[in-house]
């Protein structure tokens, strides 16, 4: 690739792209992220590339492999552009039918499609799926467009015009003002006013500057950051590159978990490709503005997510975290004034100048604006990354995006923020999701992860996870979230096992508030969340777990016991086969029993059960 000298030959080898592309011819495009590589889709590109081959298809079908396309329960996820024919699900075998009939004649295979699954209708088009259709993808919608190894796919749809637009005719305050009026909240948790951030910083004097990339992402369930960098590196690259013009800045750091190999490589890709163009480096497209971003890789500590602990780690020092007294805007990485946005933020910035604040304050909330990607995990029918508006309701999401809890159960409640967030029950569904009302409910926006629950759970068994996660992250610097966490454990146990007592709630509330206020991060000072928010919302289940030694949800172990029925029992004897214990008996066509005192409630009777002989009762603590 001939380096750029201008933002002028950046226009020209836009268009050279555009021109040099049919908007007829038939791109097949196969999601490529970790999602739908876990479903096998290596498998299904390398079909397709030899189905092309055998029929003679070079000249006439491209290929275009993606990063992921969001709908992760479905994958491996094929699309036919450009008539956006979708197929989920697709196996090697369907690979001939569909270049055969679909890419040649157009022609749709229906039992290819996707099922809805409340209606069980077939639907066509990309577009016309209920998981797609009630989304704004304005960030990741761009995913299914681009090859992430491919620097001149997000040329071709308008990359790097908003760094052309900023570097030639805008100044470094009228970057920060734009920002500004955009009124965009960062995405890694605290929703911290963006641009306000950027003044901060640029109002500082220092010999250096630093703009830095947060893309330790380690909330359960939550992979948004991942499948942006996966799938789009170079948005998020345009977006450092004007916030360090707008700052003032020639060094840049991205912070990304080593679990992300294929994050890491698209990155390292995309970064070698901005370099060769002249978008990254020195004389950035003859504007005499240099700035170039080094790759520094986590070791996976939940804590070094938290930005203090973060710059601590890429010193070299104990990824813990600091006082913050003094911000990281006036002395941050090695005592420089520095920028830190998570990856969603930085791929928000080139919206944000190619479309206008304007455009972007009209998105969301009076409060929080713009759209946001969240995680959609859990009991929902529908997995993987949603991008919805701020305000958006919790019953939106969960049902018609989602499409709603899996075999007709109940939704129960959301968790949202990670381990520093809340779970939000029923009564709740229709609020409106932002920055402002999560906390209000007791919960918080985190990173983006949404788990969503059924009747089947255990809210306090849910509570205890969430504590447990916190005490193996926690760096152990201050004794109120080392010592705090382990004690609020200690108690949740206790209530799952049947041995709580009346002094188990207050007690728990207690250590709650200690934690809470006395913590130095903002990872210990939220670490209470989940329990308070089950406190306050399903305090009827500690309560029946405490008095009653009962599990309402039949999850606890201490406090469940396996009964079969003899009304429904047929004696055919498998599950007494399958007992790893041998704590099945019973005669050839009689019904029968399970001994309760060698029972371990592993769950293989109730799996192998044709008759659904066997019941899960609650209350057997003796």
């Amino acid at each position: 690739m001939k380096r750029l000298s201008n933002s002028k030959e950046l226009e020209k080898l836009r268009k050279a792209i555009r021109d040099g592309r049919d908007p007829d011819k038939p791109i097949v495009t196969i999601c490529g992220g970790t999602g739908c590589k876990a479903s096998g889709c290596k498998h299904i590109i390398e079909a397709f590339k030899k189905e092309i081959i055998k029929q003679n298809l070079q000249e006439k079908v491209d290929i275009r492999i993606t990063g992921c396309q969001g709908f992760c329960e479905k994958g491996p996820i094929v699309v036919i552009y450009p008539s956006k024919i979708f197929y989920p699900m697709v196996k090697a075998e369907d690979v001939s039918r569909i270049i055969s009939e679909t890419v040649v004649k157009n022609k749709v295979i229906k039992e290819l499609l996707y099922v809805a699954p409340s209606s069980g209708e077939r639907i066509t088009y990309e577009d016309e799926i209920p998981f797609y259709k009630k989304q704004t993808r304005t960030i990741f919608g761009s995913n299914n467009h681009i090859d992430p190894k491919n620097v001149e796919d997000y040329i071709a749809i308008g990359g790097y015009s908003a760094l052309a637009k900023v570097l030639t005719g805008m100044k470094p305050q009228d970057v920060i003002d734009e920002v500004k009026k955009s009124s965009l909240r960062g995405r890694g948790g605290g929703g911290f006013p963006t641009g306000q951030k950027w003044e901060s910083s640029s109002k500082t004097k220092g010999k250096r500057k630093y703009v830095l990339c947060n893309a330790d992402e380690g909330d359960p369930g939550a992979y948004m950051d991942r499948s942006i960098l996966e799938g789009n590196s170079h948005s998020v690259i345009e977006g450092m590159i004007i916030g360090a013009f707008a700052i003032g800045s020639n060094h840049g750091y991205i912070y990304v978990r080593a679990e992300y190999p294929l994050a890491v490589e698209h990155f390292s890709v995309a970064l070698d490709q901005a370099r060769e163009l002249g978008l990254l480096g020195k004389n950035i497209l003859g504007s005499g503005f240099d700035f170039d971003i080094i790759v520094y890789q986590g070791g996976g500590a939940f804590v070094c997510g938290e930005s203090s602990a973060l710059l601590q780690s890429i010193e070299g020092k104990v990824g813990e975290p600091r006082a913050k007294h003094i911000h990281a805007t006036e002395r941050g990485l090695w005592g420089y004034p520095t920028v830190l946005n998570n990856v969603e933020t930085w791929a928000n910035i080139p919206l944000i100048i190619n479309k206008g604040a304007k455009w972007y304050a009209s998105i969301g909330t009076e409060k929080s604006k713009g759209t946001k990607i969240f995680s959609l995990v859990g009991k929902i029918n529908n997995t993987g990354l949603v991008e919805v508006p701020m305000g958006m309701s919790i019953r939106e999401i969960v049902f018609d995006i989602g499409g709603g809890i899996p075999n007709n159960k109940k939704f129960k409640a959301i968790q949202t923020g990670g381990p520093s967030g809340g779970c939000i029950p029923e009564s709740l569904i229709d609020m409106p999701i932002d920055f402002d009302e999560l906390t209000h409910a007791g919960s918080m926006m985190g990173s983006g992860g949404m788990i969503v629950m059924d009747e089947d759970t255990c809210m306090v068994d849910v509570a205890k996870y969430f504590v447990e996660f916190n005490l193996d992250e926690s760096c152990g610097k201050c004794s109120s979230c080392r010592e705090g966490n382990a004690r609020m454990l200690e108690i949740l146990e206790d209530i799952c096992a049947g041995n709580g007592s009346e002094n188990s709630i207050p007690l728990l509330e207690e250590l709650c508030e200690y934690v809470k206020e006395t913590s130095l991060c903002g990872l210990g000072k939220t670490a209470p969340n989940p329990v308070l928010t089950t406190l306050k919302y399903f305090k009827d289940e500690y309560i029946a777990h405490i008095q009653n030694k009962e599990c309402p949800a039949k999850v606890c172990k201490a406090l469940i016991f396996y009964e079969i029925n003899s009304k429904d029992c047929i004696g055919c004897g498998i599950c007494a086969k399958k007992c790893p214990v041998n704590a099945i008996s019973g005669e050839k066509k009689k019904p029968h029993v399970i001994d309760k005192d060698i029972c371990t409630k592993c769950g293989t009777c109730i799996a192998v059960c044709k008759v659904n002989a066997v019941r899960v009762k609650t209350g057997g603590k003796k």
